[in-house]
């Protein structure tokens, strides 16, 4: 070590970390090494650029922090990816037993289902720095991959699991079913799973959807070929089947599936499946199917946070290699809070906009370029009146109060939030707005706003209430 040590305050640091976070989250993310100090910095090596980026966006700024308050020093914290042999890549964090034969929970492991702990997931990263030593599946997308997959708190179980799936088929979460809402990322985490066990366990792969199974199921049927339709599934070693909610009222599809399931089972062999809902809510599913679908691991998908959307939408212009302005992302996750394929198309709209005139992406050209894609409804869908009584009603207060003179903390707040909303959702000038909340100037307006941006950058999870409540709005009339 040179003249600056650092070592005892970041080990301080993940003492405390550790005993803030669950051990899941901590076993997932704190799989890093202290490497060494310089002045007022400290590198500390990760095992692959998807985990680096992860850390910084989820903790850098509470690693540093906590550095702050136990050195008195602002100590910068440098991620290095660099990978490790196996029998040191958790040693920083968990002691002396070796990361190839732990668990999640520090125990040696027995060889078979170990959940998804720090070496199943620190291994599957820092592998995915190497090239890979097979081509693709030919049925499972090559972007597909977990390091293509932006983490957060609407998935992080789901990916967790997800992993563990990966490094250890058929053992402890089997079957598994994924469900979500439309684009919220469940084929991709299928097939995350299906082009890692590819990878790396050599894994026989089959994918299709329900729909597909179906059709290649009623070919069988007609051209006398049942039992090799019935060789190739239940040989499989991995059987992903996507959407399977089409299944409902195809009973001979139904009846097949079920035998194949229960061969696949007994043989240990992983089977994954996705829905657009729990298998509790499918209709016209006979009870014996629906056991099976609910007898392993079930994970919901949920529409990504505002941090979340942020994320996602700055890792696909990072992979693109186009700039895009922050205060452009932040418009787009802002407004964009149904699911990640949406995100996508509106990013999408805005690099080929660039692309093809040759112009920078500014807020004014992304807000003029998306007015479709953010579906700002006309002044007569809805009422400024209709958003006033909603938001008081929400927090409790008399239409009133909200348009009135009162600027006590409990009252300005819901104003401030029924002006932003009003705002985004209604064409209404600021002037006009104005008039509407108690005959107040376009400043105040334009003031209430900003304040209501400022807390959405510094509170994350108040972008939930806001989309609630014009959820509330829409509603309020139909």
């Amino acid at each position: 070590m040179g003249t600056w040590d650092y070592d005892v305050f970041w080990k301080e640091t993940l003492n405390q970390l550790k005993s803030e976070l669950s051990e899941q989250e901590y076993a997932m993310w704190f799989n890093m090494a202290y490497e060494s100090s310089g002045e007022q910095a400290i590198v500390i090596s990760v095992p692959s650029a998807f985990y680096r980026d992860q850390v910084k966006q989820r903790y850098q700024a509470r690693i540093e922090n906590k550095l702050y308050e136990l050195s008195g020093q602002h100590i910068q914290v440098a991620l290095e990816v660099k990978q490790r042999a196996k029998d040191d890549s958790h040693q920083a964090v968990s002691g002396s037993v070796p990361a190839s034969k732990r668990t999640a929970h520090g125990r040696e492991s027995e060889g078979k289902g170990a959940p998804a702990g720090p070496h199943a997931v620190s291994e599957h990263l820092a592998k995915a720095d190497h090239p890979r030593p097979r081509d693709g599946h030919v049925q499972l997308r090559k972007d597909y991959i977990f390091e293509n997959f932006v983490i957060g708190e609407n998935n992080f179980f789901a990916a967790n699991a997800a992993i563990a799936i990966a490094k250890n088929p058929g053992t402890a979460y089997n079957p598994c079913l994924i469900y979500g809402g439309v684009g919220l990322g469940k084929t991709h985490l299928m097939q995350a799973i299906g082009n890692l066990a590819w990878q790396e366990k050599g894994c026989k792969i089959i994918y299709i959807t329900a729909e597909n199974f179906t059709n290649e199921f009623v070919e069988a049927i007609k051209n006398s070929a049942t039992q090799g339709f019935k060789n190739k599934y239940r040989n499989a070693d991995m059987l992903l089947i996507d959407d399977i909610h089409f299944l409902q009222k195809k009973n001979e599809t139904q009846e097949e599936l079920f035998h194949t399931f229960n061969a696949l089972y007994d043989a240990n062999k992983q089977i994954i499946f996705t829905c657009d809902r729990p298998v509790s809510e499918l209709k016209n599913l006979s009870e014996r199917l629906r056991s099976r679908f609910e007898r392993g691991l079930n994970v919901d998908l949920q529409p990504p946070s505002y941090e979340t959307r942020c994320a996602i939408l700055a890792k696909k212009v990072e992979a693109r290699g186009v700039s895009i302005p922050p205060d452009v992302i932040n418009l787009v996750a802002r407004n964009i809070s149904s699911n990640v394929r949406d995100l996508e198309a509106s990013l999408t709209k805005l690099i080929a906009y660039a692309e093809l005139t040759k112009k920078p992406v500014t807020l004014e050209i992304a807000q003029q370029q998306l007015r479709d894609n953010f579906g700002s409804p006309k002044q007569n869908n809805v009422t400024i009146e209709t958003i006033q009584k909603v938001v008081a009603e929400y927090f409790s207060l008399s239409y009133t109060d909200l348009k009135g003179k009162k600027r006590t903390k409990a009252i300005s707040f819901p104003r401030q939030l029924a002006m932003f909303i009003a705002r985004e959702i209604t064409e209404y000038s600021t002037t006009e707005l104005g008039m509407e909340f108690g005959g107040r100037d376009h400043t105040t307006v334009m003031h209430g706003c900003q304040k209501i941006d400022e807390r959405l950058k510094a509170e994350p999870s108040l972008d939930s209430t806001i989309q609630k409540l014009m959820k509330m709005i829409k509603d309020y009339n139909s």
